[in-house]
């Protein structure tokens, strides 16, 4: 069995922020947002845990091995540096999706993602250490992203193309699993899953090849963080790409890494 805890971070009352007094700059907020999500993914980052920007507004952590007291630090460190404040919702499940039902409804419980008196809402429940055990996380990219889009078409025709594949992977997993998948940047996607055989990422597979008609190949890793977890899975997609292979599992991690 594989346990997730998920963090959703939520800024306060950001809309009606963005346009007051009058409407801000679109530079400026993006360079606000990915400043913002740049220092929570190192905060979280150098607790073995992963964050994913989704909307950049909300963003979903996996947070397998961060306390409490953490969670408040890092609520604490962005009002104190940032012009806008977060709220932290966290829950524990064994499939991801019900994780992140539960963090939201903790948040949706106490107000309005823009109700301007709901301010650093810190809900949750934490795993323990005797509570914890593996989480299972999946590396997924395009077989041969580079000579099949990246030298042959415009950046935007890329785009789109990585953009069907991963949005045919992420309905299908949620769905079919209720795991959690998240784009990563060039051609990769993490999917944060629960304890699956080897025979549901070889469907996701061949979901997307019928969807899309675009191939992927995924490495598999499990692990009691999701650095660890995600670090195995990294290692078990390099098998994929060096053996030729669709699904790998459990990469081994090298020595000293």
């Amino acid at each position: 069995m594989t346990t997730t805890q998920v963090t959703l971070v939520q800024i306060d009352n950001y809309g009606p922020w963005t346009t007051t007094p009058e409407p801000r700059r679109e530079m400026d907020l993006q360079t606000l947002q990915s400043r913002l999500f740049a220092d929570v993914a190192q905060f979280l980052g150098h607790r073995d845990a992963y964050v994913f920007f989704t909307r950049f507004d909300n963003m979903i952590a996996v947070t397998n091995g961060v306390d409490g007291a953490a969670h408040a630090t890092l609520q604490e460190s962005i009002g104190n540096r940032y012009p806008v404040s977060i709220s932290l919702g966290t829950a524990v499940a064994e499939r991801p999706v019900d994780a992140l039902e539960a963090a939201n409804r903790r948040l949706q419980t106490a107000g309005s993602a823009q109700d301007e008196s709901r301010t650093e809402v810190l809900a949750g429940e934490y795993l323990s250490e005797t509570e914890r055990s593996d989480l299972q996380i999946a590396h997924f990219d395009v077989v041969n992203a580079t000579g099949k889009y990246t030298d042959r078409l415009n950046e935007f025709d890329t785009f789109i193309n990585i953009e069907r594949a991963y949005g045919s992977l992420m309905r299908h997993l949620r769905e079919a699993h209720g795991a959690l998948s998240f784009f990563v940047g060039g051609d990769n996607v993490v999917a944060v899953c629960p304890d699956l055989p080897e025979a549901a990422f070889s469907s996701a597979v061949t979901h997307v090849q019928d969807d899309v008609d675009i191939e992927l190949q995924v490495g598999v890793g499990r692990g009691p963080s999701a650095h660890e977890a995600g670090f195995a899975a990294k290692h078990a997609l390099e098998d994929c790409r060096h053996d030729g292979t669709s699904v790998e599992l459990f990469g081994a991690p090298a020595a000293g890494d």
